[in-house]
């Protein structure tokens, strides 16, 4: 795997937006996932699983390598603490996908149609969501090269406002679907019942996370 040593000198950043377009294929997995998982295509949702955890893995190894070269003793522009917070709550992400798809794989757990179409809007919400922190990381270059300032950091704001509409909606949906989990509770098994609620909070940790990224690079941005 390539190193990111001789990439700090250039941004501190372009390290962690590689990572975070490693997580990015993560979440794109999610979404084939829950499509396949809808239509109850469980040999499918299994494949994909597997697939989503190998890249859960390569995302580790760019976080391994970011970890191990990151300068200690030199000039950064924005405080080492808060460059390994953002890579650490990338790597949640990762780790939160993985789960999900371990979740979805461990049963062959049927979508009442009371809950299909609000949980293909639930799971598109949350990697709308994903997706808008994403954009806010690849902005950061523009950030560094605008001295945190002007119209750059503007749009960022806005970028990491946006990611707090879309994380209230994520909230709105799962608190719709758990409604209607814990209406069709004597229908459900226990297993069935307990692997709902797993799954519509693991989901949801997604738009959490991405919402507690924005808001890591809101802070550094305000800091400066």
């Amino acid at each position: 795997m390539r190193t990111f040593a001789n990439l700090f000198g250039k941004s501190p950043f372009v390290p962690l937006q590689s990572h975070m377009r490693k997580v990015s294929e993560c979440i794109d997995g999610l979404g084939e996932l829950f499509q396949v998982f809808i239509n109850g295509d469980h040999a499918s949702i299994g494949e994909i699983a597997r697939k989503i955890s190998k890249t859960e893995h390569e995302a580790d190894l760019v976080k391994n390598d970011i970890r191990d070269h990151l300068p200690r003793g030199l000039f950064l522009p924005v405080d080492r603490g808060k460059l390994m917070e953002i890579l650490s709550t990338q790597d949640e992400i990762a780790d939160t996908a993985e789960n999900i798809g371990v979740l979805c794989n461990l049963k062959n757990l049927p979508v009442p149609d009371s809950m299909k179409d609000l949980f293909i809007e639930f799971c598109s919400e949350t990697t709308s969501c994903f997706h808008l922190s994403r954009r806010v990381i690849e902005e950061l270059d523009e950030l560094l090269e605008s001295g945190f300032g002007g119209v750059e950091a503007d749009k960022v704001r806005e970028l990491v406002h946006a990611v707090a509409v879309k994380e209230h909606e994520v909230d709105i949906c799962q608190r719709k679907l758990l409604k209607i989990v814990f209406d069709s509770e004597d229908s459900l098994s226990h297993t069935q019942f307990y692997l709902w609620l797993r799954i519509l909070s693991e989901i949801a940790t997604i738009s959490d996370l991405s919402e507690n990224l924005a808001d890591k690079v809101r802070t550094t941005l305000e800091n400066k």
